[in-house]
C-alpha cells in the first residue's frame, strides 16, 4: 500500500500542530483529574508520517504510549529534563532493535522522523489522561539546544521555529 492509500482508507487529516496526519479512534467517556485539569481517562489516534515530514519536538503533560503498525521504521528523540536525551527506533525488526512500542513520558520533550530513504510509517498513539489540544507545547529550536546542546542537529531537525 501506498501513504495515500492508507490516508484515504483510514480517513486520516494534516495534523497542522504538528506535522504528518491523523484520526482520533477513541476517547475515553470517563474522566481523570490532571495537572492540566479533567481529561479524558485516555485517547488514541493513529499517526501517519511520510517522507521529509516529521513529528515536530512537543511535549504534553500526559503519557504518550506509540505503537508502530506497519511501513518504515522511525526514530525519536526523547528530551529529558534532567538534560540527558534517548533516542529509540520504532519499527518491525525485532532482531535489530526496533521497538514496536515506546513511550514518551509526560513532561519529556519528543519528536520523530523516518529513518533515512523511508517512504512512510503508520503508529498509534494512546494518550493517557487523554489528550486535548491546550495540553501541546512546541519550542523554538534554540530553547531546546540550550538546555540539550549535545542534541542540537537533530533537534533543529524536528523544529518547524
Amino acid at each position: 500500500m501506498t501513504s495515500r492509500e492508507i490516508i484515504d482508507l483510514l480517513k486520516l487529516e494534516p495534523l497542522t500542530i504538528e506535522g504528518g496526519y491523523f484520526r482520533r479512534t477513541y476517547c475515553s467517556k470517563l474522566e481523570a483529574k490532571s495537572p492540566a485539569g479533567v481529561r479524558p481517562m485516555g485517547s488514541a489516534i493513529y499517526y501517519l508520517l511520510e517522507g521529509e515530514d516529521f513529528s515536530e519536538m512537543h511535549t504534553l503533560p500526559s503519557d504518550e504510549l506509540f505503537h508502530f503498525y506497519l511501513g518504515d521504521p522511525v526514530e525519536m528523540l526523547q528530551l529529558y529534563p534532567d538534560g540527558s536525551s534517548a533516542r529509540f527506533v520504532l519499527g518491525q525488526d525485532l532482531a535489530k532493535g526496533e521497538l514496536l512500542q515506546c513511550l514518551a513520558p509526560g513532561g519529556v520533550w519528543q519528536g520523530t522522523q523516518l529513518l533515512p530513504g523511508g517512504a512512510f510509517a503508520l503508529l498509534g498513539c494512546t494518550v493517557t489522561p487523554g489528550f486535548e489540544y491546550e495540553d501541546y507545547s512546541n519550542a523554538e529550536a534554540e530553547e531546546l539546544i540550550a538546555k540539550w546542546p549535545h542534541e542540537a542537529a537533530l533537534i533543529r531537525r524536528l523544529s518547524r521555529r
